[in-house]
Parts: C-alpha cells; sequence; structure tokens
C-alpha cells in the first residue's frame, strides 16, 4: 500500500461561525462521523499559506529574521504569506512574498514539501516550495513593508548551519524547520530538483473550498 494521506470529509450537520478574524476564522462544526456518532469540533479556518526556501549556488538558505507576537520572540524564519490574493496561483503568490519580503526573485521554482502544521485545530496548507537561481530584485523591486515586517532583516546562511540550529533548538519556526530538514533530505537522495514536484503541482485538497 502506499504510504498517503487519503481524503473522505464526514458528513457535517451544521457550521457555525463563532469568531471572524482578520485572518482566519473560529467555525464549529457539528460532524455525522458514523450511523448513530454525531459530535461538534471547533477549528481554524485558515486561507492557506505559502513558503519559500532560497538556496545559492554555495547551498546558503535565505532566512528572514521578524518579530512574532504570539510567541512574543523574533524568529528566524523562511520568506512566507498568505494565500490571500484572489485568483492567485500559490507559486505566484510565492514568488510575490519573496520579492516584498527579500527583494529577491527566483529563476526556478519546485515543490519541496506540503505542511497540515496543526491537523488537529486547523484546516492551514502551507506549500513549501524550494527557489533556485535567485538573485536581487534591484529599485525596480522595491516594496514599503509596514508593522512587523518593517524589521525584517534578511541573511544568507549555510544550510549546514540551519539544520544544526534546528536540531539544537534554536530555530523553533515550524515552517522553517521542515524546510530546512526536508532540503537536507533532499540533498540525502542526490538533489536533483527532477525528483521533485512542479511549482503548479496541485495544492493539497482542502475539503469545503474551491
Amino acid at each position: 500500500m502506499t504510504l498517503r494521506d487519503t481524503p473522505g470529509a464526514r458528513p457535517i450537520a451544521d457550521r457555525t461561525t463563532v469568531h471572524s478574524g482578520m485572518v482566519f476564522d473560529i467555525v464549529r462544526d457539528r460532524i455525522d462521523f458514523a450511523p448513530g456518532v454525531r459530535f461538534d469540533r471547533e477549528y481554524m479556518r485558515h486561507p492557506g499559506a505559502v513558503a519559500v526556501l532560497a538556496v545559492d549556488e554555495q547551498d546558503h538558505v535565505l532566512l528572514i529574521r521578524q518579530y512574532r507576537h504570539p510567541v512574543g520572540h523574533t524568529l528566524w524564519e523562511i520568506p512566507a504569506g498568505l494565500l490571500d490574493v484572489d485568483g492567485e496561483s500559490p507559486h505566484v503568490g510565492a514568488l510575490r512574498e519573496v520579492g516584498e519580503e527579500t527583494a529577491h526573485t527566483a529563476a526556478h521554482l519546485h515543490t519541496l514539501v506540503d505542511l497540515r502544521p496543526s491537523p488537529g485545530g486547523s484546516d492551514e496548507v502551507i506549500r513549501i516550495y524550494l527557489a533556485t537561481g535567485a538573485c536581487p530584485l534591484g529599485e525596480a523591486g522595491g516594496f514599503e513593508r509596514t508593522d512587523e515586517e518593517a524589521e525584517i532583516e534578511t541573511r544568507w546562511v549555510p544550510l549546514a548551519d540551519a539544520v544544526t540550529a534546528v536540531l539544537e533548538g534554536r530555530l523553533t519556526n515550524a515552517t522553517t524547520a521542515a524546510a530546512v530538514l526536508a532540503l537536507a533530505a533532499h540533498r540525502a537522495r542526490g538533489g536533483d530538483e527532477a525528483m521533485l514536484r512542479p511549482a503548479d503541482a496541485p495544492f493539497p485538497e482542502r475539503p469545503g473550498r474551491s
């Protein structure tokens, strides 16, 4: 049997929006789980996100450092953003986020790994892309960052150092940890980009969404 997550959403008898927020909603579903078995679940209904691990020819990865208020820390992360632009393909949104947060673009994108960060409490899906051929956008790519993004710092870090920082607990952003460990695993398998899915591979299914 192929090792694979399988779709199969159970019928929803009722759905209530408990909280409508700036980024995500909290909903309560009444689920017909099985004959005679019905229960309620509350969870975050999230727009989804994309993230980009950019790597150069020396195997350095591009990280950003920014403040994250919910955890009260300034974290080293890879560029990421919400799927909140109507009609925008995820891989196009990923390049836009890299440009806005780091003033870089990339010649090539491949799908590195897909994540459901907290499937017990959120329907969020994050796709992480591997970007190669990264280069600065120059003056034409200027973007004015605001709020916590105004203090963003960027740094090219050796992949090996990033992996060590994750394993030693010094880097804790989940998307970043998954990205650098996935790239290290990909390198261990030979590192051929042809082994990766294309950037426009079908996005993970999210029941109830178009």
